[in-house]
């Protein structure tokens, strides 16, 4: 299967991130880049030109753009997604997120081990909400919708 070499976000109209923002933004850039899985199916007996892809991912119009081009910058495909399925999910990650960040500093391993838990269950349903938003326009596995949404997070982060 192909796979994405090279991701950028467009955030020029974004305030700036926090710290942990642009940390969780660099892990899943550096962690998607060194693996994942993203092929593009052939759609009404078009020729999709195979990757590995560029992908530039961005909010517009209140609408989540994955831009996607060949690395020879051949246009590959453009899809706009509803940021509707996407709000609860990611307000609910963003506070479990923002609990987690504070009980590092204050609680004891057990109780910050019971909130990885349920951030990482809150991950998981935001990565299954990408796939099915994805479905019959991109291919990708579980490992590479959860990186792809932590990036959609830092989107809305500032959006």
């Amino acid at each position: 299967m192909s796979h994405i070499s090279h991701i950028e976000l467009d955030d020029r109209n974004l305030p700036p991130p926090t710290p942990e923002i642009e940390q969780e933004r660099k892990v899943a850039v550096y962690d998607l880049l060194e693996e994942n899985t993203f092929s593009l199916p052939r759609r009404d007996d078009r020729v999709v030109p195979d990757g590995p892809y560029h992908v530039n991912l961005s909010i517009r119009d209140k609408r989540l753009v994955f831009d996607i081009q060949t690395e020879a910058e051949e246009k590959a495909a453009e899809f706009h997604l509803s940021l509707g399925p996407f709000r609860q999910v990611v307000k609910d990650y963003f506070q479990i997120c923002e609990s987690y960040f504070n009980a590092v500093k204050t609680l004891p391993p057990s109780q910050i081990e019971t909130i990885d838990m349920a951030r990482r269950g809150i991950h998981n349903e935001g990565s299954r909400v990408l796939q099915e938003r994805l479905e019959g326009k991109a291919d990708i596995d579980t490992d590479t919708a959860r990186r792809l949404f932590t990036l959609i997070c830092v989107l809305h982060f500032g959006g």
